[in-house]
């Protein structure tokens, strides 16, 4: 069956036609009432407590319409809710001039005209088509004469009357589908969220699905630095240490086996020394520990030059904040001993303005260059991934100064 012949039957047509039938009586309700608290609310005694009813009366005004296209046209119209901060008269007036307030109030307005139309259409289109489809029924009930003299009554009237009521009954559908859409797109410019917020709402999703994502990853790092410390480490001390005693104790054994062991052994020490490196560029445990400065302190400690650590930090930031610190640190030094020829360095780290302050400088021939290396192009990513900057100074001859912002709110 062609589909402009099931449209009369099917279950969209009358989800749409109820649509409009009932849209009238929620328009006029909520006209009536969000017209007179702005009647109200343009006196001046009654200005507050009018404007104090409106906006919960919008919001419930909204939660409505939203059910009501959900459940008759299974459309889900997002409402812009303001989100303002205070309490009382405050949060009052912070939700008052909110755009998202006064666009459902526009709507609220304004829905009731454009509703009243619309069901008039459909209503008319229906009623129509069902009358003069079966025009043909009740024909003997009609007046012999219909208006400017002509034969109601007469074949060709009935028949033209029929095709009419055919055609209106074929067209009420599409009709009631169609302005249905335009009732949709009306709701959701008014009452969903405007572009602006909901590209915001998108720009704090991804935000808040990015800190997950950090988050995620640096924990897991901690498990396996974890797994790594008491499992695998544990085993190559364990095995260091009973080479070193059998070292010991066969030192008068032959000497192609004493060589093998002495090789073992020392192979063993490298291993450990290896992993413990490993584990620390891991995550190292001194940051959950005893924080940032101590961890500071001993990466200054481990350098292969000289670096002084100037530290004011008298709060800790997250875990993840302070790791990132950390490896900006790491990686500055590391790339200051191997590659700028460095002969001491300065370490800087404080707190300003709710942030994260970390600043690296060192002696060496400059030059450092992000698009150059992975290693400054990894630490800028690190830092960019918690919205954090990083900024690299580093003229020709020197000195390099690298400094990163990281945010840390109590």
């Amino acid at each position: 069956m062609p589909a402009i012949l099931r449209a009369p039957m099917s279950t969209w047509a009358w989800r749409a036609t109820v649509h409009h039938v009932v849209s009238l009586p929620v328009a006029a309700v909520t006209l009536l009432v969000t017209a007179t608290l702005l009647s109200l609310a343009a006196t001046v005694v009654l200005a507050v407590p009018a404007l104090a009813l409106l906006v919960p009366a919008t919001r419930a005004f909204t939660r409505l319409q939203q059910s009501h296209f959900r459940d008759l046209l299974g459309v889900e119209i997002p409402a812009a809710r303001p989100d303002p901060s205070g309490t009382g008269m405050r949060r009052l007036w912070a939700e008052v001039r909110a755009g998202a307030t006064w666009r459902q109030v526009g709507y609220h307005l304004v829905a009731p005209l454009i509703t009243s139309v619309h069901a008039v259409i459909v209503v008319a289109a229906w009623s129509i088509g069902v009358a003069g489809t079966a025009v043909i029924a009740y024909s003997w009930a009609l007046p012999e004469r219909g208006l400017f003299g002509w034969s109601v009554r007469h074949p060709v009237t009935l028949a033209g009357l029929t095709l009419l009521g055919l055609g209106c009954l074929a067209a009420a559908p599409w009709v009631a589908r169609a302005l249905a859409t335009v009732d949709v797109a009306l709701a959701r410019r008014l009452l969903g969220p405007s572009r602006v917020e909901e590209l915001t709402r998108r720009v704090d999703s991804l935000t808040a699905s990015r800190e997950a994502v950090v988050d995620a990853a640096d924990a897991e790092r901690r498990r396996i630095e974890r797994d790594l410390h008491d499992g695998t480490q544990q085993r190559l001390v364990s095995l260091a240490m009973n080479l070193g005693l059998a070292r010991a104790k066969l030192a008068d054994a032959p000497e192609p086996a004493r060589r093998a062991i002495e090789e073992a052994h020392e192979e063993a020490k490298e291993a450990l020394a290896e992993l413990r490196a490993f584990i620390r560029g891991l995550h190292p445990a001194v940051l959950d520990d005893r924080g940032l400065d101590a961890a500071l302190s001993g990466i200054a400690a481990r350098a292969p030059l000289p670096v002084t650590v100037r530290s004011n930090l008298p709060h800790r930031c997250s875990a993840t904040i302070e790791a990132v610190a950390y490896f900006v640190v790491s990686e500055a030094l590391t790339n200051a001993a191997r590659h700028a020829g460095a002969t001491r360095a300065e370490v800087a780290a404080e707190h300003v303005d709710g942030r994260l302050r970390i600043a690296v400088t060192d002696d060496g021939r400059g030059g450092a260059d992000p698009e150059r290396g992975t290693g400054l192009r990894g630490l800028a990513q690190r830092v960019a991934a918690v919205d954090g900057t990083l900024r690299i100074d580093s003229p020709a001859g020197g000195p390099t100064v690298i400094v990163a912002e990281l945010p840390c709110e109590r």
